[in-house]
């Protein structure tokens, strides 16, 4: 778990670290992922890592999530809560949240299981998710505060994640599924493999452009993605990282 704890708290520091440097008049600026302001953004990541926490430690605010036939009414009263707060308030409730779900985290396996909102998970897959959201959400924000990034080793862990969750995508989308191999080249020319070796289905290229695609936040005609095998195609349509 090491590893994937370390790549999260540094992610989410780098992302708490550029607000730090902001004024506050741009916490009210409208990302990407309209309709969220950078305000908004931080609410729900505050909201979800309260959310991650509970589940963590026992609690049965998940099992509401669960229950509920309105998921984006129910983050709108996160972001609602955030909007009645000041920016650094909402900082301090993201980075508590954070922290109460990084300490258990750092007691388990990688294989045990932790309960989310489309089901239970491993440990080691949920750390992911939270890393997930946190890079996924910080490219909503930098590109509003035109703060410029670069990818770096951590964008592994998306890519993975992208990979792994194929079978929920497909699912969603009411298609069915082969198993598909991805071929992605990281900085540093790091070389990540995932899938068997014994298929024609196959996607390749950068890590940048899988990553952000499984994000939602580029369309497959924006990558340079090269697609084998009509299950490959279809992936590249309906890849989600995210529940």
């Amino acid at each position: 778990m090491r590893d994937i704890l370390s790549d999260l708290v540094a992610e989410q520091q780098f992302l708490d670290q550029s607000l730090q440097r902001v004024p506050i008049k741009v916490w009210d600026l409208v990302t990407p992922n309209k309709p969220w302001t950078v305000r908004d953004t931080i609410s729900h990541l505050a909201d979800f890592e309260e959310l991650g926490a509970d589940a963590l430690n026992g609690g049965k605010k998940v099992e509401e999530w669960q229950k509920a036939s309105d998921l984006e009414a129910m983050k709108k009263a996160a972001i609602k809560k955030g909007r009645s707060m000041r920016p650094q308030d909402v900082i301090e409730w993201w980075r508590a949240g954070r922290a109460r779900v990084v300490e258990p985290l750092s007691h388990m396996s990688p294989e045990q299981r932790v309960p989310w909102i489309a089901g239970d998970m491993s440990a080691r897959t949920f750390a992911t998710f939270r890393l997930m959201e946190t890079w996924m959400h910080g490219l909503d924000i930098y590109q509003t505060l035109d703060i410029e990034v670069e990818d770096t080793q951590r964008i592994r862990h998306i890519c993975w994640l992208g990979w792994k969750t194929l079978p929920y995508a497909f699912k969603q989308a009411g298609e069915h599924y082969e198993p598909v191999r991805v071929e992605v080249i990281g900085p540093g020319y790091a070389k990540w493999v995932y899938g068997p070796e014994d298929t024609d289905q196959l996607i390749k290229g950068s890590a940048s452009d899988w990553a952000r695609l499984v994000v939602h936040r580029i369309k497959p005609s924006e990558t340079r993605l090269k697609v084998t095998g009509s299950y490959a195609e279809t992936a590249i349509k309906v890849a989600r990282a995210y529940l």
